[in-house]
Formats: structure tokens, sequence, C-alpha cells
């Protein structure tokens, strides 16, 4: 017998019973996107590779260990999308959305990354992402923080997470401080671990967002970069600050909070949680405003964030009207030649009377009994059962599977009425 072929590790289906919660997302941060006037984009999971080695960074984690990169039947080498702003940045550059313009855009699919599979973190995951592009000024990082706060407000999980937020200063401060940094840790080599030596001359900020616990107290005692901040950056930042003060949005000033990424600049945050383990972080983001010049770009202010859809849903529970927004109404029983002939025309005719109606017709057969059973399994609030007797008297039985009431016979001609006053 021939070996059945599995999944990808790490690349994981999502079945029936998960789509629901899925959908139920995805349609709330599609009508948030559209409340605030964000538009949405869609891009290739293909890029060159080249786009994420100048925008990520070739030092980075993802770059040197964790991207999908193949060379196609050209030589080209491509690689499987790790992350979305580098592809946004390179649809709105190559289809001139950038030239003296505001862009506020949006995005959602699969990205890839091999990395060790555990809970929260997979080779394939889904992210949805929001990217403003042409505004300088703190009042567009307050925005997007308000946004992905109403978010939780609207998918029911404001307790489930808490807001961090840093600066991370212009290009030129950070830099200085990178030399300060250096300089600290250069101090206590003794005491770094693997991954921290081989960071620091390349990715100092990293070490700061070490997990390992050995590296705690050694992290803690670093200069801080917010001590460190440009006039402007400082500014900015305290801007930013009021604006959630006076939002009534709490947050934490994490001053080791420094995103994974080289192009992130000034304002950085994260919403995290407690209830996901070491995969801690559903939502995270911060301004980019050197990377549309890094990719051969006019210079323009950005900003924007990105959540993972597996540990938002793994946090999420199910408002009861959502869910019954997904059952079905109803299942159409059949017994007999003459319901199977007209049972299914019959079902198209309550559908073009109903659009709304969620109605599964029995195929392939079977006794009442056992079709009762598919219909009780089906989830549908009540059954209308339909055989040859029934089509001789013009009549159908309904059956109501989630409430005790007596059956009830109806006209056929009076299905559509029925079934709105139902509802």
């Amino acid at each position: 017998m021939a070996k059945t072929i599995q999944a990808i590790r790490g690349m994981n289906d999502i079945l029936p019973e998960q789509t629901p919660y899925w959908q139920y997302v995805e349609e709330t941060f599609r009508q948030l996107m559209q409340a605030y006037g964000y538009n949405e984009i869609r891009m290739p999971i293909v890029e060159n590779t080249a786009l994420f080695k100048r925008s990520i960074g070739e030092v980075t984690d993802i770059v040197e260990k964790e991207m999908y990169t193949f060379d196609d039947r050209n030589g080209d080498s491509l690689t499987l999308r790790p992350e979305g702003t580098a592809c946004c940045v390179r649809a709105a550059m190559q289809h001139g959305l950038l030239h003296n313009q505001v862009q506020r855009l949006w995005y959602s699919g699969p990205m890839f990354r091999h990395e060790r599979p555990q809970k929260g973190r997979y080779r394939q995951f889904h992210q949805f992402g929001v990217e403003a592009f042409g505004l300088a000024g703190p009042d567009i990082d307050a925005e997007l923080i308000l946004m992905s706060n109403r978010l939780w407000q609207k998918l029911g999980m404001s307790d489930e997470v808490t807001l961090e937020i840093n600066s991370l200063g212009s290009s030129a401060a950070r830099q200085q401080y990178k030399d300060v940094l250096v300089k600290y840790f250069e101090a206590h080599q003794s005491e770094l671990d693997e991954d921290s030596q081989r960071r620091l001359h390349t990715n100092p900020l990293r070490i700061l967002d070490s997990k390992n616990p050995a590296m705690q107290l050694l992290n803690e005692n670093a200069p801080k970069l917010i001590d460190h901040l440009d006039d402007e950056s400082k500014q900015d930042f305290e801007v930013l600050c009021s604006m959630l003060d006076a939002a009534g949005v709490s947050y934490k000033i994490n001053p080791r909070l420094v995103r994974g990424l080289d192009y992130y600049s000034k304002t950085v945050f994260e919403w995290v949680t407690d209830k996901l383990g070491a995969q801690g972080t559903v939502c995270a983001g911060g301004r980019f405003d050197g990377l549309v010049e890094q990719l051969g770009g006019k210079a323009t202010p950005a900003i924007g964030f990105a959540l993972g859809l597996e540990r938002l849903i793994e946090l999420l529970e199910m408002p009861e009207e959502v869910q019954r927004q997904n059952s079905l109404d109803v299942y159409l029983v059949l017994a007999g030649e003459q319901a199977l002939v007209k049972g299914i025309p019959l079902a198209e005719q309550w559908r073009n009377q109903l659009p709304q109606l969620k109605l599964q017709v029995n195929c392939g057969g079977g006794s009442i009994k056992s079709q009762m059973k598919k219909a009780d399994k089906s989830g549908a609030a009540i059954a209308f059962i339909l055989g040859d007797d029934e089509i001789e008297k013009n009549v159908l039985a309904v059956k109501f599977l989630r409430e005790k009431k007596e059956q009830d016979l109806i006209e056929l001609n009076n299905v559509a009425e029925y079934l709105r006053e139902y509802s």
C-alpha cells in the first residue's frame, strides 16, 4: 500500500469547523479598514530574493535562517514572502502610488518562514497588514494604534492584550546609540550567549530582545535607547503618548522593544498577551521612514503594523450570534421518487425568493431516519421533510431540530412566507 501524503510540517490545513472563526475575523477586519478609509492591495506570494535582503537586512534571522528561497528555471533567486511590508512598498513604488500621494493600504494572506514549528509559530502563517505612506507626524502613529485597539474591542478581546510602545529614534541617533550599546556589551562579552556574540557587531539592538533568561539582567542594565533619542523623535514620541492618554488607551513604555527588522525607525509598538506561552506578540508594527528610499524610491515617511491570524484566533471566543449566522437554516429531507425529482427545483425556488436563506438538500438518498441524523448533524435549525405523500397533498412537514416545538405542516406555496416569519 502506498504511503499516504501528509501536509508539510508547520503548514496546516484549516478545517471546516475552524473556518467560521477565520471568516469572522476577516470580515471584522475588512469592515474596520473601510471605516478608517484604507484600501486593499494584493501582492504575489513570491518575490525577488533581493527585495528582502535589501529591506529586512542580511544579518537578520529571517534572511540568514528562515526564508524559503530557490532558483527558478531562469536562474533567478526567488523567495516565498516572509512578511508583507517590503512587498507592499515594492508594489506601491512599481505602480506609482507614492508620487506626492498619501496612501492608506491593507492586505492579508499567507507568509512563509522556515522556523521550528510550535504553538503560535508556523512555517506558513497568515497576516493582516496595514501600511500608511506620506504622513510624517505622530498623528498617523496614533491612528494605527487606536485602529488596532478598536479591532480588539470589536472582537471582544481587549482584556487579552496589552500595548507596549517605544521609539527607536532617527537613523543617525540610532547609530550613535548602537555604538554606545556595543561598548557596553563588549565590556560584558563573557556573559553574552552564542546568539548575542554573533549579533554584537552586526545587529546589537536585537540582543536587547533576547528571550534567554540568562541575558535578562545584562539587558536590564544596558543603556536605554529612549535616553539617546534625537530631539524630533523625542518630541514625536511625547505627542504620541499624549494622544493615547487623551484617547484613554493604556500602554507601557518598553525601552527594550526594538522590533526585529532593520527598516524600523522612530515609533514601534506591540500588542502582547500572556495567554499563548512563549509566542506572546499578537500584533506589531512601527515607522519605516527610510525603507522606500532604501529600495530605490524617493524618501517617504511610512508606518504600518501586522497581526498574526493564527495567534489571534487562539485568543478568540466566537460570539453566539455569529455562530448562529454560520449555521444552516434548513435541511431538506427527500423521501420517494417524486420528492427527489421535485425537491431540488423547489429548493432553488426558495433560494430565489429568500437570497439569504442557508438551505442544504439531502443528496445520496437514504431512509428518513438516516436523513434526519444528517439533518441534526448539519446544525440546521429546522428540517423540511418532503415525501411522495406530501407532494400529492402539496405540503411539507417541518421538524424543529433545536427547539421543543410540535411538528408543523405547511403548504408548499407558503414556504417562503413561513421562513420569513420564522426567522
